[in-house]
């Protein structure tokens, strides 16, 4: 069983409490090189996986500065670790994502959060879900180890950092409570209710204009949305756009990526831009 361990309090308790549970473990490590002496945190994360006896590995990447580096970053970590890797985010990890997303405008899908499993595809998997942070740091003191900090997790500039150290405190002030129970429990509730969704819509030909003009909106949007997505889904604003071709509003829209979406005999296509310059 591979596990993601960055070196932080939450990717090495996760790594404890696997081994703690009699499971062949592998660490593995990236380096993302984006700070000085981060080769120092491999070593760390060796030593911890020494100390419950899982095998290590160290990856190192290069991500290049520039805009959505945090997003570019985590898509090339990914792109390095198995599909079926564990990684140790947190209930309060889940609340955070499903306040950023929300505030990025995100549908069903983007408020569940974070899956235990990672979705029904099964690929990375979050066991740690039913913790909280303060757990991940008990379990470390535990051990005898000390996590490393991330200095970037104090950067308020970027938008995860403030919904942690500034929203939420605040959300939990106005509410008089802890919100991260009741966000974990609404993904929850939420996910069941876009399953379903995504059930239904299955049996939609997202091709077939007729089809998708005449199905109740949440299922025609889902159905282009899975017809459409590659590595990310489509935003709302496209497939509004291809179901206006549907409805036969249009003929045809552009879509990102260099695509067209045209419908000739009530029947949609997707084409290269290109080819009809």
């Amino acid at each position: 069983m591979s596990c993601a361990v960055s070196g932080g309090a939450d990717s090495l308790a996760l790594l404890a409490l696997a081994s703690a549970a009699h499971l062949t473990v592998l660490a593995i490590h990236v380096d993302h090189g984006l700070r000085p002496g981060s080769s120092d945190e491999a070593k760390r994360v060796a030593a911890a996986a020494r100390d419950v006896g899982a095998d290590f590995r160290a990856v190192s990447i290069r991500v290049e500065p520039g805009p959505n580096l945090e997003a570019r970053a985590r898509e090339m970590r990914y792109a390095h670790l198995p599909t079926d890797v564990l990684t140790g985010h947190t209930a309060d990890d889940l609340a955070e994502t499903i306040v950023v997303n929300l505030l990025r405008g995100a549908g069903l899908p983007g408020l569940i959060g974070v899956r235990p499993t990672g979705g029904p595809s099964g690929d990375v998997g979050h066991p740690l879900l039913a913790l909280r942070r303060a757990d991940t740091e008990a379990v470390c003191r535990a051990m005898g180890w000390t996590p490393f900090t991330d200095p970037t997790n104090s950067d308020t500039t970027l938008l995860r950092n403030r919904v942690r150290h500034e929203v939420i405190p605040y959300l939990n002030e106005v509410s008089g409570r802890d919100l991260v129970p009741i966000l974990a429990r609404q993904s929850t509730l939420i996910a069941d209710d876009n399953d379903l969704l995504d059930a239904l819509s299955v049996h939609i030909d997202p091709t077939d204009a007729r089809a998708l003009a005449a199905s109740p909106p949440a299922l025609a949007r889902r159905a282009v949305r899975r017809w459409l997505t590659t590595t990310h889904p489509p935003d709302a604003a496209t497939i509004d756009r291809v179901l206006a071709v549907a409805r036969g509003e249009a003929v045809a829209c552009e879509i990102p990526g260099g695509h067209r979406v045209s419908r000739r005999n009530q029947v949609l296509s997707l084409t290269r831009s290109d080819e009809h310059d």
